[in-house]
């Protein structure tokens, strides 16, 4: 289940948490980035982040996918610490995968190189090299966009031959070969319209099944229907965390309040 300092509802998992954060300190320019945030979250659930902009959801994220270490507090990882030994810690973050709002495809490359940019973590330089010169593992590519609902026949279609909805589900899809344990996403859906952001939110529901969980970040609280819990930030600090159904109108109120 997910923890924040903030009211929240109790459940019970008999599962391990995933990821850890205790007391979570990010120092900003006029105030902190995060202050004393702390969660836990568990197989299976369905978390949804939401908050003003600037009010540090970009930031949790990059806390919880390593890419930003805290001035203070602790990042757990299946109950261990980060591990500092390279090779380690590279296998750690191998089980995080993060869908980024730009998405970060690389457009010289085919939509098949691009699923398979995921698993470099794993494959190390030699064949993450190969990959750029002939295409490797194409059945495990193909099974990758038939699980977000994409015609195997594009592996061989450059990226900038795809529409934007297309886009958005090889993303996807490069997510899920990676093969993580943990989906971490940051405002996936803010450029969609509403027909796509409903699709590609089905579609991130659906595979954050256990033992896999997922934390988004979302701009839209009226789409927080397919989610188990929903934690408001505000400032860098939790405002609320309870279950999505309990999220009433005037907690969303002061969460936005002063928002322009």
């Amino acid at each position: 289940m997910v923890r924040m300092n903030g009211p929240s509802a109790s459940t019970h998992h008999t599962s391990p948490p995933l990821l850890e954060l205790r007391e979570i300190q990010v120092p900003g320019r006029s105030r902190p980035r995060l202050e004393g945030v702390s969660l836990e979250l568990a197989p299976g659930e369905r978390v949804a982040l939401l908050g003003a902009s600037g009010a540090g959801k970009s930031t949790l994220l990059a806390v919880a996918n390593g890419v930003l270490a805290p001035e203070r507090g602790t990042v757990l990882w299946q109950g261990e610490p980060r591990a500092r030994q390279a090779g380690r810690r590279r296998r750690q973050q191998a089980r995080i995968g993060t869908l980024w709002q730009d998405l970060r495809l690389i457009e010289e490359l085919s939509v098949q190189q691009n699923l398979n940019a995921a698993r470099l973590a794993a494959w190390g330089w030699p064949r993450a090299v190969l990959n750029l010169l002939v295409p490797l593992e194409s059945e495990a590519c193909a099974m990758a966009l038939q699980q977000v609902d994409l015609d195997p026949t594009l592996l061989s279609q450059p990226v900038t031959a795809l529409s934007g909805g297309q886009r958005q589900r090889v993303a996807l899809a490069r997510l899920l070969r990676q093969q993580p344990s943990l989906l971490l996403a940051d405002e996936p859906l803010a450029s969609l319209d509403p027909r796509l952001a409903a699709d590609l939110l089905d579609l991130l529901l659906r595979q954050a099944a256990a033992p896999r969980a997922l934390l988004l970040s979302l701009h839209r609280p009226d789409l927080l229907a397919g989610f188990d819990r929903a934690i408001g930030l505000r400032a860098g600090r939790v405002l609320f965390d309870r279950p999505s159904h309990a999220v009433e109108p005037a907690l969303l109120a002061e969460l936005y309040a002063g928002e322009s």
